[in-house]
Order: C-alpha cells, then sequence, then structure tokens
C-alpha cells in the first residue's frame, strides 16, 4: 500500500475525527446503465496492501478487495441513479445525487467525507473534494471499488437481459463494438438518451425511416 494512502485521514485523525467517509461514484462515461456511487467508513489506520483507485486494478482484484471491504469495513453505503434520471438531471447532478444516497444508506453517520473531485454542500457534514481521489486516499479508493463492482454486477445482469449488446465486455462503455452493435440492433430503454452517441443513433434511425417513407410516397 502506498505510505501516503491515509495521509488525509490522519490529518483528521489528529482532530480526533475517526468516522470517515470516503465517497465515489462509478458510470459517468457509460451510454447505457446507471451512475453507481459508494460511501465507506474504514477503521482507523485500516491497511490493505494494494488497494487503490478501482480503475488501476483488475477485475479479479477489484472482487476480492469488495469481498474483504464488506467484511471489514465499520460501514457501506450505496446510491444507485438510473439513466431516466441521468437524462432528466444531467450526469454531474446524477453523480452528486448517488453520493449523497449512498452517504444516507450508511448505518453510522460520518464525522467527515473525502469525495473524489465532488463538492458535496448539501449535507450537515464538513467534507473534503480531492481531485484524483481515489488514488490519494484509502477511504475514497475503498468507496472506488465497492462502486465499480456493483455497476459491473448491474451490467452482468443487463447483458443476460440484452446479450446483443455484449454488456459484459463493454460495460455500456462507447466501446467501437459497442457503438456499432448500437447502430445494428437500435437503443432499448436503458441507454442515456441525453449522451451524444445514442442521440446520433436515434437521428440516424429517425432519418432511415423518413427517407423510407419519402420513398414509399
Amino acid at each position: 500500500m502506498k505510505s501516503n494512502l491515509l495521509k488525509y485521514e490522519k490529518e483528521l485523525y489528529k482532530n480526533n475525527i475517526t468516522l470517515i467517509a470516503g465517497v465515489d461514484e462509478a458510470g459517468r462515461g457509460p451510454l447505457v446503465g446507471p451512475v453507481v456511487a459508494a460511501a465507506v467508513i474504514l477503521p482507523k489506520n485500516y491497511k490493505l496492501e494494494g488497494l487503490n483507485d478501482s480503475k488501476q486494478l483488475s477485475e479479479k482484484k477489484r472482487d476480492e478487495y469488495y469481498k474483504i471491504l464488506q467484511k471489514e469495513a465499520v460501514s457501506i453505503g450505496v446510491g444507485i441513479v438510473s439513466a431516466k434520471e441521468i437524462d432528466e438531471i444531467n450526469i454531474l447532478e446524477a453523480s452528486r445525487k448517488a453520493m449523497y444516497i449512498a452517504l444516507n444508506n450508511l448505518d453510522i453517520k460520518p464525522e467527515y467525507i473525502l469525495s473524489d473531485a465532488m463538492s458535496l454542500n448539501d449535507i450537515d457534514i464538513p467534507s473534503k473534494p480531492i481531485i484524483h481521489g481515489d488514488a490519494l486516499s484509502l477511504s475514497i479508493a475503498a468507496a472506488s471499488v465497492i462502486a465499480k463492482v456493483t455497476r459491473d454486477s448491474i451490467m452482468y445482469e443487463l447483458d443476460k437481459k440484452y446479450p446483443e449488446y455484449n454488456f459484459k465486455k463493454n460495460k455500456g462503455y462507447p466501446t467501437k463494438e459497442h457503438l456499432s452493435l448500437i447502430k445494428k440492433y437500435g437503443i432499448n430503454e436503458e441507454y442515456r438518451m441525453s449522451y451524444k452517441p445514442v442521440r446520433n443513433v436515434l437521428e440516424e434511425v429517425k432519418n432511415e425511416k423518413e427517407n423510407i417513407k419519402v420513398m414509399a410516397e
């Protein structure tokens, strides 16, 4: 474990603040599915060798850490905001809302919040947003793992429902293969209609239908 990953937590320990919630989200970039946030309170001076930003870890490692954190964390809360609501309030506000839901789902009220770059002002708990927090704070790194594994499990379920889109591989992100699949199969209700690649496909389909209509006339 990088020695400085408890730097922010240790500054708070000096002021007798030990119930520190790390907060992070997963799923801002995908075209499909919800955004998921997690809030995690770790024991004081917690150590978990190799725990880091979930994007830097293999899926196998993330799953391992997820199981360990479920047993060893003081408390874990998860927040999920749907694709429909992302379209209604935008992804930034949806990510923030998911974080508030995750914090409210903790069993214990934290004394302080460390968040990954997100300002959380609408809550009566002091907080600090940290740029690249998932690589700088162990609490936020733990939250990033919980959020990512939770969201991936949702995408595996969607893959069973819509196997033609290969969500188990692309997790909803706009890969070249995924973009070609949505052009082939169209858009289903799990997509974020406000995202440009999705809008582009809808526009193409609409234009094709209009062209067919004109040709038929």
